[in-house]
């Protein structure tokens, strides 16, 4: 192996792989412990976002690296504020874990530009390994017990509280009230529910069904769940 690889993975201020490992995996374990703790707080809420516990883990995983790469460097930590200032808000993402691997190609870029190919190394690993295993699956396109937000424009003249939430009792297993507020000067009513759709109701259908319902001006479904696209 040329003697420059060498001298990348052997930085004399790197510390040991091992030690490195250790460091970075127990970020890795403790950025689940978060996640866990995260997930245990805002019980009663509805379940959190799949995709933002997997950022508080992959994030725990990149900042372990980041400290590595900086060392006791005030260079060096100015240099990353301004790269992650840069990547992160001149670059459009749809979801929080492309914001964790926006941060962590600015980190692993970083780590080689510092000659310190082996933090980069070890931690590429330990991401590769973690995020196959903290994605969300792939959810079904045809939204078959679905999370889906709804959004009903009711006559504000009219009382139709009590027949929306029968229609929702029967098409889903759980129907959140998540805001209300006025349209058109007063005149309607917005609604927006949080709803987990039954696994032999079709979005459609529940559509279709609200629709019917006399004093309902408008319906509105969208998937919770985007990570199908």
């Amino acid at each position: 192996m040329p003697a420059w690889i060498l001298e990348s993975l052997s930085n004399n201020e790197t510390l040991p792989g091992t030690v490195m490992a250790w460091r970075i995996a127990s970020a890795l374990l403790l950025g689940g412990v978060v996640a866990g703790v995260y997930r245990w707080a805002r019980r009663g809420l509805g379940p959190p976002q799949a995709t933002f516990l997997t950022t508080l883990v992959l994030l725990s995983v990149t900042i372990a690296m980041a400290t590595q790469v900086i060392g006791d460097s005030v260079a060096r930590a100015f240099s990353l504020v301004g790269a992650l200032s840069v990547a992160r808000f001149r670059t459009v993402v749809k979801d929080t874990q492309d914001t964790a691997f926006v941060i962590l190609a600015v980190v692993v870029g970083m780590a080689a530009g510092a000659n310190d190919l082996l933090v980069a190394l070890v931690g590429l690993g330990v991401v590769g390994i973690a995020s196959p295993v903290l994605w969300p699956r792939r959810r079904d396109p045809a939204w078959t017990g679905a999370e889906v937000d709804l959004k009903l424009r009711l006559a504000a003249a009219q009382d139709v509280r009590e027949a929306i939430e029968r229609i929702l009792a029967d098409v889903s297993t759980r129907a959140t009230l998540v805001s209300i507020e006025t349209a058109r000067q007063g005149a309607s009513i917005d609604l927006a529910y949080r709803v987990r759709l039954r696994r032999d109701r079709s979005p459609v259908q529940t559509a279709a069904e609200l629709n019917q319902t006399p004093g309902v001006e408008a319906v509105e479904l969208r998937r919770a769940d985007r990570s199908f696209d």
